[in-house]
Parts: structure tokens; sequence; C-alpha cells
């Protein structure tokens, strides 16, 4: 596999001509490029949006707001779309960068531009009005790969789903009394079932069991009530199905 280290707007049009099979980038850019291009699987990760902000002493009364003003962004062809849908006119002026400084140097009344936490827009006196494109990473391939290729493509996915799957989940092991293995399993039952191995000590066993970390203590605390010990909590890389 050769990797092509490419400018995140470049990346649709490199996949589109069959320079690149396959690319990770922005759905925003794949949205802004209009290119020939597929969305095989979202990434979950570089989640942002791209929202329209006013200085922060304009009244805001709906998208009517923007009838004939200039809104500044390096997204025209997004921002041309939700125009057209709303019904409104503006001017949109196409910038390359430092989009959120256009209206405090006279260049635009408002702008249309990535947010994050929106400190960037709060430290140049604007505020965010409408969310208008939810964005993440995706991964795209062109239109024709060919059978042998995405049977390739399909494998990279299925290890991209593997990391995702264990991603908010831990892998307990847990020291227990035998007589208690059913009330643990009630409490942690796992992927499908836990593993349950007998240790040296008789009528005690080892539980092996994935948890989701979000009720991970609440968990432990009922499974030391049950008179586990020796507990170890283990991050995980990857699950299969």
């Amino acid at each position: 596999m050769e990797v092509l280290y490419l400018r995140d707007d470049d990346i649709p049009g490199a996949v589109a001509m069959g320079v690149a099979d396959i690319g990770i980038v922005g759905l925003n850019e794949v949205a802004e490029k209009r290119e020939s291009v597929e969305v095989i699987h979202r990434l979950g990760f570089g989640r942002c949006r791209i929202s329209l902000a006013i200085p922060k002493g304009e009244e805001y009364n709906g998208p009517s707001f923007f009838q004939g003003k200039r809104v500044a962004t390096s997204y025209p062809s997004i921002l041309e779309n939700y125009f057209n849908d709303a019904g409104v006119k503006a001017v949109i002026h196409k910038i390359a960068g430092s989009v959120e400084v256009a209206p405090s140097v006279g260049m635009a009344d408002a702008i249309f531009d990535i947010v994050s936490s929106g400190g960037t827009l709060v430290v140049n006196g604007l505020k965010e009005v409408e969310r208008v494109f939810e964005s993440e990473a995706v991964l795209i391939s062109g239109k024709d790969l060919g059978t042998q290729k995405m049977m390739i493509v399909n494998q990279l996915v299925s290890r991209f789903e593997a990391v995702e799957r264990s991603r908010g989940m831990k892998y307990l092991l847990i020291n227990l009394p035998q007589s208690k293995v059913e009330e643990a399993a009630r409490i942690t039952p796992g992927l499908r079932s836990p593993t349950i191995l007998p240790l040296a000590q008789s009528g005690w066993c080892s539980m092996h069991v994935v948890v989701e970390e979000r009720d991970l203590w609440a968990k432990l605390e009922s499974l030391k009530q049950l008179g586990a010990e020796g507990i170890l909590v283990l991050s995980l890389d990857k699950i299969l199905p």
C-alpha cells in the first residue's frame, strides 16, 4: 500500500481522478468539491460543523437576516445550496483562510466557517446563529475500483470497525467465588456471555468479560458486594464480531 499525503481539499479530486484509490477526508470537503466519489465509511472522529456566524451585537431573526448581506467563507458551494434552499440571495465571498476576521476588517457582514468549540468566534466578536452542515472524517473511494480493490477496501473497513467497536469498552478479569458466577453474569453479561475459568484455589474462579466504560464503576461496586476481588481493568484495541 502506498500512502499519499495531500491537502484535505485536494483529496476528493485525487480520488475521483484515480490518482488515489481511496482517501480519508472531512465530509465537508466531499460536499464542497462535488467530485465523483463515494463515501464508504464514516470514521467517527474529526467531528465539527460549518455554521453561519454574525457580529455578536447584531440581532438575528432567522435566515432572512442574510438577504443582501456579504458572507465570507471557504465553502461557497455548501453555503450556496443552503441559501438556495432558504430562498436567500446573499453575496458570497470566497476566501482561503482567516475567515473569522472578515467582519472586523469590513470584508463581510457575516461568515460561514468550521466551528468546533466556538472559542475562535468569541475571540473575534462573533456568535453562531445557524448550524448548516455536520462533518466528520470519512473514507471515500472512486466510483469504479474493481472487484479486487474493493475486496481490499472491505477488509480495511472491517479493521476500522474493529477499532470503533472497542471505543468506550473495558476488559475485566475478576476473581470471585464459584457460587456467585450466575449473579455476577447478570451484572456483567459481556458480549455474549462471560468466560469462566477455574482457579487453583477450590471454590474460586476467574471471570473474563467486556463492559462499557460508562457503566464500569457501578458494575465494579456490585461485583465487589458479591465478594469479587483481584479485579483487573484493561483497555481494548479491537473487537471483531
